[in-house]
C-alpha cells in the first residue's frame, strides 16, 4: 500500500463541472443583456440631433431645446424635460463613472465624481475619466509595467502601501473564474502572487484580519474568534455588539500604530480593529464601519486621501469589502451569486487601479490584495448534534465549523468546568464521527491555538463541510461557511501584490498570513513590533529587500563527551544477555571511541546541514558521536536534546529487521549522575523507555549496540511507543525510498504551559516517578531531503524539501480511535494530523537548524516557514 504521507506532486481538485457550466451560461446571458442595453444607448445618442439634449445644459433655466424641451429643476413637474434629462442630469449624479453623455459636462456639485473638462485640475474626476473622455488605454488593457516604469511622482519618495482585503475570496476562485475578473487577473499576471495564502485557525474574519495587520496568531493578539468570552473581563465579544469596540479585547500592535509610532501616517477605510482606540489611538484617518457604504465611495475616499498634501497624506492605507464572503454564505462557493460578487469586487478593484493610473501612481503604489480565508459548502444533512452524545446539555457551545465548549454559568463555573470529561465523552463514540474532540493543549501545534484564557479548553476539529451544533433547534445550514482547519484547500485565501517594490510576473510558494505584517513594515521602511512572523521569509517578493536576516547566534555552547574508560564505573541497573563478559562489553564500548577521521566522516554523513544550535540559556550539553548517528546530549534532562542521522534510499520498502531484545548498557562517555538508570522505568506501569535513534537502523549487526545505550533513552508511554516504532520501522523506510534518502533529526519537546515555546526548567511538571527525568509533552521528527529527487540530501546542490512533525506524547491513542483499524491507516493519519513547520519545532525546542547549508538565510527562512499539506480535495 502506498504511503499516505506522500505529498502530492499535483493537487487533485474536484469540482462540480456541470454546475460550473450552468453558471457560465447564466453569466453569458447577463452579458448579452448588457450588450443589448449598450446598443440602445448608442441609438439614443443619435436622438440628440432630432430632439435636443441636456448635455452641458443641466439645470440651465435659460436653455430651450428642440420642441422647446427644458433641462431645469422644474421640467419634470411641467412635463417638458428633454429626452436625456434623467440620464444626463439626474442619473449622472448617482454614478461613479464617465460615459459619452458626461464627458465635458457642466460641473454638477451634486455629482459623486466629475467628468467636466476641469476635473483633473480640481482633482474630482471619475476614475475612468482619462480612458473614457481622453481616449487613454484603461489600466486593465495596457501592457504590464516594467521595472523602468516603476517610478513615483514628485512628493512620493516613499511609495504608499495599500492593503486591500476581499473577505472570503478563496484561492480557487482565482483559477476557476479568472476570465470573469479581468482586473484582478491582470494584477495576478503583472505582479506577484502565491498559489494561496494560509489563513490562521480558526479561519474566521476577525481573527485573520487582525493576524494580517499584527503578525500575531489569535492566541497572541486576543481575537480568538468572532464570538468569545473573557473570564477576566467577564464580558462577551461578538460582531453584532458594541463590545467589539472595547480596546481591552485587542492586543498586539496593528500596522497602522507601528507606522504612526515611527513618524508615518495611516488611513483606514475599514479593517477589523481600525475603528477601535487600540492602545488609546486610532489611525490618522479612519471611518467607522458601516457596511452600507458603497464600494465606490470607499475607493473614492482612499483616492482623495492620496491627493492630500504630503504633510497630511497617509503613507499606509487599508480598505475592506465584504464580498465574496456574503455571497458565499448565502449560496455556497459554487454559485451564480458568488460569480456576481466576484465581478462586483473586480469592478471595485479596477476602479482603484484606474484612479491610481489617473494620478500616475499605478506603477508606484505598493498594493497588496488578499483575503482572510476561503469558503466551503455546508449541508443541512451534515450536522453533528451534541444531543446525540449527551443526555443533558448543561454547557454552552459556540456552534459551527470551529466549535468550543465551556461552562454555561459564568464566571462562577468557568474554572471548575470539567473540559476533560466533555472531551472523553465525545471521543470515539461513533464509527463515522465527523469531528475529533481535543483539549486545546493537545491540538496540533501548527494551529497555535491554546494559550489564551479566551480559548475554551474543549475544542472540536470538524470535518470539511460539516457543522457541530447543540441540537436540532439549530437552523442555519446550507449555503457556505468557513472556520475549518486551515489546511483544508477550501479555506485557502488569495495573495497578490504589485508595485514599485515588488518583483513582477512571478508565482511564489504558499505562506502564512502572519508573515504579511513584517512585509508591510519593510515596504514602509519601519521596524516591526515583536510578532509571530519570521522576518525576511518573504524577501523573495521584493526587488531590493529592506531587511537582511542572519542566522541566530548560539546561546549555549557545546562540549564533547569524550571516551575515557572502556568499562562503566556504574552499570546503572542495566544488562545485556549478549554481553556477559568484560571482553565483549569492552569491544562494543570501544566502538564509541571514534578517531578524528571517523568523527569527520559521521558529521559529513549525519549532519549534512550542520549541527542544531542551542538557543536556550544555560543548557549544558555535549556531542556524542557514533558511526551511524550524532546526538546532542542534555545533561540536566539526562536524555538527548536531538539526534541526527541519514537514511539512504533502500533497495526496497521492507520493514527494518528486529534488534537484540532486552539489551541495554551504560554509556561510558556520560557521567552516571547525568545518566538515566534502566531501573527508572520499573515504577511506572504505563511508561517505558524508547530509543530516539532506532537501533534497527543499522548497517551491521554490531552497530546496533551503538544505539542500545542509556544516552539514547527517552521516556515513552507504551501506547505512544507503538506508534513511534511503527513510524521508524515502516513509514521512514517508505519515505526514504520516495525521497531518495532523508536526513532525520528528532528529539523531545517540553511545553507544559502549552504556549508553543520551550519550557523553562521550573515550568516542567511531569517526571518519571521518583526521578529528575522529565517526561516530554511531544516528540519532533524532521525529515529533510533534496527537492530535486535525483540528488541525495548529502549532495543536494539546490533547494531542500522538509517534512516536520510534532507528535503529542499522550498515554493513550484515543485521538485516532484505533480499535478495528489497521495500524497502517490510523498511525499515518496521526502523523499527518500533526505535521508542522520547522519554525514550530525551533520555537518548541530552542534549537536552530540548517546553519551550515550554503544558501542565503532568507531562502532558509522560506524552508523553515513552509508547511507541508496532504489535502487534495476542495
Amino acid at each position: 500500500m502506498e504511503s499516505m504521507l506522500v505529498l502530492p506532486m499535483e493537487e487533485t481538485v474536484k469540482r462540480n463541472t456541470a454546475t460550473k457550466y450552468k453558471i457560465i451560461c447564466i453569466v453569458l446571458l447577463a452579458l448579452l443583456v448588457i450588450v443589448s442595453l449598450g446598443l440602445g444607448l448608442g441609438l439614443g445618442l443619435r436622438r440628440q440631433e432630432e430632439q435636443g439634449s441636456c448635455r452641458k445644459k443641466c439645470f440651465d433655466s435659460s436653455f430651450r431645446g428642440l420642441e422647446n424641451c427644458r433641462c431645469d429643476m422644474e421640467c419634470k413637474q411641467r412635463g417638458d424635460c428633454c429626452w436625456d434629462f434623467e440620464d444626463t442630469c439626474v442619473e449622472s449624479t448617482r454614478i461613479w463613472t464617465c460615459n459619452r453623455f458626461r464627458c465635458g459636462e457642466t460641473r454638477l456639485e451634486s455629482s459623486l465624481c466629475s467628468c467636466s473638462d476641469d476635473c483633473l485640475q480640481r482633482k474630482d474626476c471619475c476614475t475612468d475619466y482619462k480612458s473614457v473622455c481622453q481616449g487613454e488605454t484603461p489600466w486593465v488593457k495596457e501592457e504590464c509595467g516594467t521595472a523602468q516604469q516603476s517610478e513615483c511622482p514628485e512628493g512620493f519618495e516613499l511609495p504608499p502601501v495599500i492593503l486591500f482585503s476581499m473577505d472570503g475570496f478563496r484561492a480557487e476562485y482565482l483559477q476557476t473564474w479568472d476570465a470573469l475578473i479581468p482586473n484582478i487577473n491582470k494584477l495576478k499576471t503583472c505582479g506577484i502572487h502565491s498559489k494561496y495564502m494560509r489563513a490562521v485557525y480558526p479561519t474566521k474574519t476577525f481573527p485573520n484580519h487582525y493576524s494580517i495587520v499584527t503578525g500575531l496568531y489569535p492566541e497572541s493578539h486576543g481575537i480568538i474568534d468572532n464570538n468569545m468570552y473573557d473570564v477576566n473581563l467577564n464580558l462577551n465579544f461578538s460582531l453584532s455588539s458594541k463590545e467589539k469596540n472595547n480596546p481591552a479585547w485587542w492586543q498586539g500592535q496593528p500596522i497602522w500604530l507601528t507606522a504612526m509610532y515611527q513618524g508615518l501616517k495611516a488611513g483606514s477605510f475599514f479593517w477589523p480593529g481600525s475603528d477601535v482606540a487600540i492602545n488609546g489611538s486610532f489611525p490618522s484617518k479612519y471611518i467607522h464601519y458601516n457596511r452600507s457604504i458603497p464600494y465606490e465611495e470607499r475607493i473614492s475616499t482612499l483616492l482623495k486621501w492620496l491627493d492630500l498634501p504630503k504633510a497630511e497624506r497617509p503613507d499606509f492605507y487599508t480598505i475592506y469589502v465584504e464580498e465574496p464572503d456574503s455571497a458565499g454564505h448565502d449560496s455556497g462557493p459554487v454559485s451564480a451569486t458568488v460569480i456576481q460578487a466576484l465581478q462586483l469586487v473586480d469592478k471595485a478593484f479596477g476602479m482603484l487601479m484606474e484612479g491610481l493610473k489617473q494620478r500616475n501612481l499605478h506603477n508606484c503604489v505598493n498594493i497588496i490584495l488578499l483575503a482572510d480565508h476561503g469558503m466551503d459548502q455546508t449541508y443541512c444533512d451534515k450536522r453533528e448534534y451534541m444531543t446525540d452524545y449527551f443526555t443533558r446539555i448543561n454547557f454552552y457551545m459556540y456552534e459551527g465549523p470551529a466549535p468550543r465548549i465551556r461552562a454555561r454559568n459564568i464566571p462562577h463555573d468557568f474554572y471548575s468546568f470539567n473540559s476533560e470529561e466533555i472531551v472523553r465523552n465525545l471521543s470515539c463514540r461513533k464509527p463515522d464521527q465527523h469531528f475529533k474532540p481535543y483539549l486545546t493543549p493537545d491540538l496540533p501545534k501548527r494551529l497555535h491555538y491554546a494559550k489564551n484564557v479566551r480559548i475554551d479548553k474543549a475544542h472540536l476539529l470538524v470535518d470539511r463541510q460539516w457543522l457541530a451544533v447543540r441540537s436540532k433547534a439549530h437552523s442555519f445550514c446550507g449555503g457556505g461557511n468557513h472556520g475549518y482547519n486551515n489546511e483544508f484547500k477550501s479555506m485557502e485565501a488569495i495573495f497578490l501584490a504589485h508595485g514599485s517594490s515588488f518583483k513582477e510576473k512571478a508565482e511564489i510558494e504558499p505562506f502564512e498570513n502572519i508573515e504579511v505584517y513584517n512585509l508591510i513594515c519593510d515596504l514602509l521602511h519601519i521596524q516591526p513590533a515583536p510578532n509571530n512572523g519570521t522576518h525576511g521569509s518573504l524577501n523573495h517578493l521584493l526587488k531590493v529587500p529592506f531587511y537582511e536576516p542572519s542566522h541566530a547566534e548560539e546561546v549555549s555552547k557545546f562540549s564533547v563527551c569524550g571516551f575515557t574508560v572502556p568499562l562503566p564505573t556504574d552499570a546503572l541497573d542495566c544488562s545485556c544477555p549478549e554481553l556477559q563478559n568484560n571482553a565483549s562489553l569492552e569491544h562494543v564500548n570501544q566502538m564509541l571511541n571514534l578517531s578524528q577521521d571517523q568523527i569527520t566522516a559521521t558529521e559529513k554523513l549525519n549532519l549534512p546541514f550542520g549541527r542544531p544550535r542551542v538557543m536556550q540559556k544555560n543548557k549544558e550539553h555535549c556531542l556524542l558521536y557514533h558511526r551511524e548517528y550524532v546526538s546532542g546530549f542534555g545533561k540536566a534532562i539526562k536524555m538527548p536534546l536531538w539526534s541526527s542521522y541519514t537514511v539512504p534510499k533502500p533497495g526496497d520498502t521492507s520493514p527494518l529487521p528486529p534488534t537484540v531484545q532486552g539489551c541495554l548498557r551504560a554509556d561510558v562517555r556520560v557521567a552516571p549522575s547525568e545518566s538515566q538508570k534502566c531501573s527508572f522505568y520499573l515504577a511506572d506501569k504505563n511508561i517505558t523507555h524508547g530509543f530516539l535513534y532506532p537501533p534497527a537502523n543499522n548497517r551491521t549487526s554490531d552497530s546496533q549496540y551503538d544505539a542500545l545505550i542509556t544516552s539514547n533513552l527517552v521516556p515513552m508511554y507504551t501506547a505512544f511507543k507503538k506508534m513511534w516504532d511503527y513510524f521508524h520501522s515502516f513509514l521512514l523506510v517508505k519515505l526514504s525510498m520516495e525521497r531518495n534518502g532523508v536526513n532525520v533529526v528528532s528529539g523531545p519537546v517540553f511545553d507544559y504551559n502549552y504556549d508553543g515555546h520551550f519550557d523553562a526548567p521550573n515550568e516542567i511538571t511531569g517526571y518519571l516517578t521518583n526521578t529528575s527525568v522529565p517526561i516530554p509533552t511531544h516528540y519532533f521528527v524532521m525529515l529533510t531531503s533534496c527537492k530535486n529527487r535525483s540528488h541525495t540530501p548529502n549532495a543536494c546542490p539546490g533547494w531542500l524539501d522538509v517534512l516536520p512533525f510534532i507528535i503529542p506524547h499522550r498515554p493513550t491513542n484515543v485521538e485516532s480511535c484505533p480499535e478495528g483499524k489497521p495500524e497502517a491507516v490510523w498511525i499515518e493519519e496521526r502523523w499527518q494530523a500533526h505535521v508542522a513547520r520547522v519554525r514550530d519545532v525551533e520555537l518548541l525546542t530552542g534549537l536552530d537548524f540548517y546553519q551550515e547549508k550554503a544558501q542565503p538565510v532568507s531562502e532558509i527562512l522560506q524552508l523553515k516557514t513552509y508547511l507541508p499539506t496532504f489535502e487534495t480535495i476542495i
